[in-house]
């Protein structure tokens, strides 16, 4: 088996599922990713393997279906960031550099203005991402990142408008600011805040949303276990 086909492999249907392209709910199979993506049936098999341990893809019978888009989940990943972000900042307070906050606030301000949707995905994933690095423990690190990729094809919804992006600018500079005065409590209290009010407007918008989504033909259920 080539390591790189299945590496590519993994990477385009990777990405085509969470650009929505590949839509939640939609059956797939080794045979149908052979004439998709011109890839061979052993890479088809270890890419679906892959992205079923990322939680995009699931067992459908003797085949696979990209996951549905959970509300149950995305509140269930809420909570576990909460737990390892706000353990982060508190590591990140007593770890990190001058040098290291002061690199943090320039990916920051590099960012603004958040002109766009992706550019809105992109950024606050980034800085989540580098965040918690600055705990200096790699689990953190792998953990958020797992976190961010079960939530990327909905956190477009929280970043749609000028507005909302801006605020979620303005959050993650109040979080830097307090790292660079060292006051961990602030930093933690911010991060907490954070997370549980873009969780709430996320599950707000998207239950709103369920209906005109399963007319575009995703499937969103409420829970893992609902039908």
């Amino acid at each position: 088996m080539s390591t790189t086909q299945t590496a590519r492999l993994y990477e385009q249907v990777r990405e085509a599922i969470l650009s929505l392209e590949i839509t939640p709910g939609e059956r797939l199979s080794e045979r149908g990713l052979e004439a998709r993506f011109g890839a061979s049936r052993t890479p088809a098999h270890a890419a679906l393997m892959r992205l079923e341990a990322d939680g995009l893809v699931q067992r459908e019978g003797r085949g696979w279906m990209v996951s549905p888009i959970d509300i149950g989940e995305i509140e269930a990943v809420a909570e576990f960031r909460e737990t390892i972000e706000v353990a982060a900042v508190r590591l990140a307070a007593e770890r990190a550099t001058d040098a290291d906050l002061a690199g943090l606030d320039e990916l920051l301000q590099a960012a603004r203005p958040v002109r766009t949707e992706e550019d809105g995905v992109r950024s606050g994933g980034d800085f989540h991402v580098e965040l918690v690095a600055l705990a200096g423990n790699a689990f953190m690190v792998e953990a958020v990142r797992g976190c961010l990729v079960r939530l990327a094809r909905t956190r477009w919804l929280e970043v749609r408008t000028p507005q909302a992006r801006e605020a979620a600018w303005a959050q993650h500079h109040a979080i830097v600011a307090a790292l660079r005065a060292r006051d961990a409590d602030r930093a933690a209290e911010l991060v907490r805040t954070h997370i549980r009010s873009t969780n709430a407007r996320l599950v707000e918008r998207l239950t709103a949303q369920v209906q005109p989504l399963r007319l575009r033909g995703l499937t969103v259920v409420r829970d893992a276990d609902a039908g």
